[in-house]
């Protein structure tokens, strides 16, 4: 279905645009918009990766490893940030002092330990099995899928064993890897009329 690679485009530039828009103005209501759209963009990206999966008709085992993968992305990063935006921040807006280990945008916290764990680890290992199960003859999807799933990984594990700033090669494999991929399926549609 067309749709969810057009949808696939939208929220990942929304994403982009709400990080943008946090960076910019520091502000509370950018962030919250910058998390729900990170809580948004986990079913988007479980969507397209479910839709490209039946186009390219992989075995279903690959595609039940694909969607339970995502189903903990979706299922982790939920967490992290509807506790991040209802408790969390609620309470230090009250003036409780909160460890920075209970919060977001600090590392090591549990809340940035769960989301990279969804993001960089599931969301990975999400996109390597498809990745597996494609084709060679679809070699470009099967690329994109590949280089998407090892920066996801990449970046979680660097930023668990090395250092956290390597985190941010994470989100150009989920983040802009998606967007990739939708071009590349919305461009596989126009040659098929």
């Amino acid at each position: 279905m067309k749709k969810i690679f057009v949808t696939g485009i939208i929220t990942s530039v929304l994403y982009f645009v709400s990080v943008g828009l946090f960076l910019i103005t520091k502000t509370q209501i950018a962030l919250t918009v910058w998390e729900l759209m990170t809580v948004f963009s986990a079913p988007v990206v479980l969507f397209v990766l479910s839709e490209l999966s039946s186009l390219v008709a992989i075995k279903s085992i690959y595609k039940k490893a694909m969607l339970a993968f995502m189903s903990c992305t979706c299922s982790l990063t939920g967490i992290a940030h509807i506790v991040n935006i209802t408790v969390t921040r609620p309470l230090i807006n009250k003036g409780v002092n909160v460890p920075t280990y209970f919060q977001i945008g600090y590392w090591p916290s549990v809340e940035m330990a769960i989301d990279y764990l969804a993001w960089g680890f599931f969301t990975g290992l999400a996109f390597l099995s498809l990745a597996i199960a494609v084709e060679n003859d679809r070699r470009r999807i099967k690329t994109s899928l590949l280089i998407c799933g090892i920066l996801c990984l990449v970046g979680f594990f660097g930023t668990v064993f090395i250092n956290e700033s390597i985190w941010y090669i994470a989100p150009m494999g989920y983040g802009v890897g998606i967007l990739v991929i939708c071009m590349q399926m919305l461009k596989s549609y126009r040659s098929m009329k």
